[in-house]
C-alpha cells in the first residue's frame, strides 16, 4: 500500500511512470561504443543507443539522441555540453533527431592515462538542463554519461623506413645565421684589405661594407647610417654623422669629398670613401666608425628608405649609385620618410685586431664597427711623423746613446786633467 500510494504521488509530480525509477547510465566499452548497464527494469530502457562513441585515430565523435531518457520528450541541444571544458555541439538542424560532437583527443580537457597495454582518453556528456524562457520549472533530470576510448599501445607496423621529422642542428644554425655582414677598411685600389690602421690628416679612408648570404636568394646591400665616434660605443659624446637619412651620405656636405663609388662590384656590395678626420681637443686621435647595414631583394628597385646618393659639390646635386635621381631629393629636404637610426646601439664593436670581420645575424640587418682609425698628423707634418716612425725613433735613440757616450767621455778626460793638474803643482813650489 505505500509503494503504491508513492507511485501515486510520483506520477502526479513528474507527469509518467519511466521517471520514477532510477535512470540507466551509459559507459564506452573497449571498442568506444557504450553499452547501457544491466537495470532491473528492462521494460523502460529505450529501444535504441541513445549514446554512440566512435574512438578515431586522433577524433571522438559522440552522438546523442534527442530523446535520451526514452520518454519521448526530446532535450534541447543547448543543454549538452563535452568535458571539462564544456565543448558545445556541432550545430544541428531542427529536423534532426541527434546531435553530434566531434572533437580532438586532447580538446575539452580529455584526460588520457597510460596502462601496460593501453592508452585510455576519458571524458564525460552533461546534461545540464536550464529553464525555457520565463518559466522556474524544468522537466528533464540533470544525467552525466562517462566516457571512455582505448587504443592498444602493442601492434605490428611496417617494415618500410620510417622518415626522422627532427631537423639536424648544424641545418637549424645555417637558417638562422643565413646572413654574414662585414665592414672593411681597403687599400686605395680596393684590390685587398688595409692592414695598417693609421692615417694622416688629409689622407681618404676607404670602405667596403659586405654581406654574404649564402644559399639565400640575391640581395642588394643598403648602408642606412653611419656615425663616427671616439670610442667603439656609438652613443657616446661628441659624433659625426658620415651617412644619414637611409642612405644620404652628409659627410659630403662639408669640405669633404667623401661618396659611394659606382658602380657597384656587385649588388652585395656597397664602397664608398670618407676623407678622414678627427675630433677637435681629443688626446686620443682615433676614430670609431658605426654602420647600420641592411639588405633588400637584387630585383627590387631602389627608392627612398633603401640607397646610395652622394653629394656633388660641382653640380651642386645629389645622384644615386643606382635608381632614378628622385629618390636622392630627400636628402635636401633632410626627410626621408621614417626617422633616423644613426644613434642606434651597435651590435658589433670589436678592435682594430678583430676588424670587425663577417659575423653573422639572424636578421636582415645589422649594426657594425670597424675601428679605431689612429691618426699620426697632417700629410708632410715629417716633425710629427718622424717621432711615430720605427727608423725614425731607431736613430735618435742611436743619437741619444752616442751623445750620452760623449759626454760621459769628456767628463772623464776633464777629471783626469785636473787631477794631473792639482799634482804639478805641489812639485813646481818645492823647487
Amino acid at each position: 500500500m505505500e509503494l503504491s500510494s508513492g507511485l501515486f504521488i510520483c506520477f502526479l509530480l513528474w507527469g509518467g511512470m519511466k521517471l520514477c525509477y532510477p535512470q540507466p547510465l551509459w559507459r564506452s566499452q573497449g571498442e568506444g561504443f557504450p553499452s547501457a548497464m544491466p537495470s532491473a527494469m528492462p521494460s523502460v530502457m529505450p529501444s535504441a543507443k541513445p549514446v554512440v562513441v566512435e574512438c578515431l585515430e586522433a577524433q571522438l565523435v559522440v552522438t546523442v539522441s534527442k530523446d535520451l531518457f526514452g520518454t519521448g520528450k526530446l532535450i534541447r541541444p543547448a543543454d549538452l555540453s563535452l568535458g571539462p571544458e564544456g565543448c558545445e555541439p556541432l550545430v544541428s538542424m531542427d529536423t534532426d533527431d541527434v546531435v553530434k560532437f566531434r572533437v580532438g583527443l586532447h580538446e575539452c580537457g580529455n584526460s588520457v592515462q597510460v596502462t601496460d597495454d593501453a592508452l585510455v582518453y576519458s571524458t564525460f556528456l552533461l546534461h545540464d538542463p536550464r529553464p525555457v524562457g520565463n518559466l522556474f520549472i524544468l522537466r528533464t533530470n540533470r544525467a552525466e554519461v562517462p566516457i571512455e576510448c582505448r587504443y592498444p599501445r602493442q601492434g605490428n607496423v611496417s617494415s618500410r623506413a620510417i622518415l626522422p621529422t627532427w631537423v639536424p642542428f648544424s641545418t637549424t644554425v645555417l637558417s638562422e645565421e643565413k646572413l654574414a655582414f662585414s665592414l672593411r677598411l681597403m687599400e686605395e685600389n680596393w684590390s685587398k684589405e688595409k692592414m695598417s690602421p693609421t692615417f694622416h690628416l688629409g689622407d681618404t679612408a676607404h670602405l667596403q661594407a659586405e654581406v654574404h648570404a649564402g644559399s639565400h636568394v640575391s640581395l642588394r646591400l643598403f648602408v642606412d647610417h653611419c656615425v663616427a665616434t671616439p670610442m667603439p660605443d656609438q652613443n657616446t659624446f661628441p659624433y659625426h654623422s658620415i651617412v644619414d637619412l637611409h642612405g644620404c651620405l652628409v659627410d659630403g656636405l662639408s669640405d669633404a669629398s667623401s661618396a659611394f663609388k659606382a658602380p657597384r662590384p656587385r649588388p652585395n656590395t656597397l664602397q664608398f670613401t670618407v676623407d678622414v678626420f678627427h675630433f677637435a681637443n681629443d688626446s686620443r686621435n682615433m676614430v670609431y666608425i658605426t654602420c647600420h647595414l641592411k639588405v633588400t631583394p637584387a630585383d627590387q628597385a631602389p627608392d627612398k628608405l633603401n640607397k646610395a646618393c652622394s653629394f656633388s659639390k660641382s653640380s651642386n646635386s645629389w645622384s644615386p649609385v643606382e635608381g632614378t635621381a628622385d629618390i636622392c631629393e630627400c636628402c635636401n629636404v633632410g626627410d626621408c620618410g621614417l626617422p633616423s637610426y644613426s644613434r642606434r646601439q651597435p651590435v658589433v664593436a670589436s678592435q682594430w685586431s678583430k676588424f670587425s670581420r663577417s659575423r653573422r645575424h639572424a636578421t636582415e640587418e645589422a649594426d657594425v664597427t670597424v675601428g679605431p682609425l689612429i691618426f699620426l698628423g697632417r700629410a708632410g707634418d715629417h716633425d710629427t711623423e718622424g717621432w711615430t716612425s720605427p727608423a725614425h725613433t731607431s736613430m735618435a735613440l742611436g743619437l741619444g746613446l752616442a751623445m750620452v757616450a760623449f759626454l760621459t767621455l769628456a767628463a772623464v778626460v776633464l777629471g783626469l786633467s785636473r787631477k794631473w793638474h792639482a799634482a804639478s803643482h805641489p812639485m813646481s813650489a818645492s823647487q
